[in-house]
């Protein structure tokens, strides 16, 4: 086989010689018509005229910034690089075929199934649906990120399947035979279908609306309460010494997981503001309610049988909670109140504020992941 030639896929014929320079005009002869005057030139893009949708400034102009804290995501995003390789499975191999009983084995399990399909979900909604409707290039550049990002977390359960050695076969099929992983699944799709359409029109307001509906329900509760809950149980495991790998797989994509929900949540706050429109209150209430119920269904599945120091009611209540934080983020009625935090160790475990025994682990903290404050 040759080697790539970076002409392999021009059509054009390559030109091995310099092209002959015309002849001097001959006296008596005609002088060569004048090039032709370049083309009319641009007006400079004006960071003002910017907008988060339907903006009319060109999208390939990076700078100036309109919305320099994405840019900011986008270099805290680059400092949090990490791969599932770095972080050793070989305990979590005996731990799960020698020390996690029945009902631990079934919480694990679980969870990796809802989290394989989810995040495959959030890679085609960012990619599909919202990247491709943002105009300002800061916000879309960041967003290209996240869609890494996606994948790797997708790589990232997909070694801990491997490396466990569950049937993959089965595990993927979860999302779609069992009902209570199906429903969080099929209700993401039937809030995101619409909008992930190219031709939705976001100049109609309705259509607006729904699409800050679709980003808010995405944001704040796909990604800022589902996976942010979802990764509990295997961290409940890790608090007793239990797939200590596999948790802190978890911790890295947690990290990951804060920053897409803290831009989403800006975003959102930043178009309501931009756009001068308000999230229906009946519409927000029927999206809390449809979440809770969904998640309070996947709970009573995978924690069908208590483990030690985890439940299902836990489990629901600490959505509620997490709930209340999210729209409390955006400026919004807190969907669930009273809701009391009953898991104040998560955000210390979600953290990854741990000594590492140099000899046993390479060091791959996260430079800044962890700094970010909410706003």
């Amino acid at each position: 086989m040759s080697a790539l030639n970076f002409n392999d896929w021009d059509d054009a014929p390559v030109r091995t010689t310099p092209p002959a320079r015309p002849a001097p005009a001959q006296a008596g002869t005609a002088a060569p018509e004048p090039a032709a005057a370049p083309g009319p030139t641009l007006a400079p893009v004006n960071a003002a005229d910017k907008r988060i949708v339907g903006g009319k400034t060109d999208i390939n102009q990076l700078a100036p910034f309109k919305y320099p804290w994405a840019w900011e995501f986008f270099l805290k995003a680059n400092r949090n690089h990490w791969t599932p390789l770095e972080i050793s499975m070989a305990q979590d191999v005996h731990d799960y075929h020698h020390k996690l009983n029945g009902a631990e084995r079934h919480v694990f399990e679980n969870v990796l199934a809802y989290l394989t399909t989810s995040d495959i979900l959030a890679m085609r909604n960012i990619g599909l649906a919202v990247m491709e409707k943002m105009s300002a290039p800061e916000l879309q550049i960041y967003q290209a990120r996240q869609v890494y990002e996606e994948a790797l977390h997708t790589w990232t359960y997909q070694h801990c399947i491997e490396s466990i050695g569950l049937d993959q076969q089965e595990i993927y099929n979860r999302y779609r035979v069992v009902p209570a992983i199906h429903g969080k699944i099929a209700l993401a799709n039937r809030r995101l279908e619409r909008v992930m359409r190219p031709d939705f029109d976001l100049a109609d307001r309705d259509n607006l609306h729904e699409f800050a509906l679709s980003y808010f329900f995405f944001a704040a509760i796909f990604e800022g309460c589902w996976f942010y809950n979802g990764f509990t149980p295997i961290f409940a495991l890790q608090r007793r010494g239990l797939m200590k790998g596999a948790a802190e797989q978890l911790q890295y994509i947690m990290r990951d997981e804060v920053l897409h929900c803290a831009f989403g949540i800006r975003v959102v706050r930043e178009l309501l503001k931009e756009e001068n429109l308000s999230l229906d209150p009946a519409a927000l209430k029927a999206l809390w309610d449809e979440a809770e119920a969904a998640e309070s269904a996947y709970a009573a599945y995978i924690l069908r049988d208590p483990i030690l120091g985890y439940n299902a009611d836990l489990h629901t209540q600490q959505f509620r909670f997490m709930a209340n934080r999210r729209a409390r983020q955006v400026g919004l009625a807190e969907p669930f109140p009273g809701a009391e935090n009953v898991l104040p160790w998560l955000d210390e475990q979600a953290n990854l504020r741990k000594e590492k025994n140099f000899f046993e682990t390479r060091v791959t903290e996260y430079q800044t992941g962890g700094a970010l404050a909410w706003e």
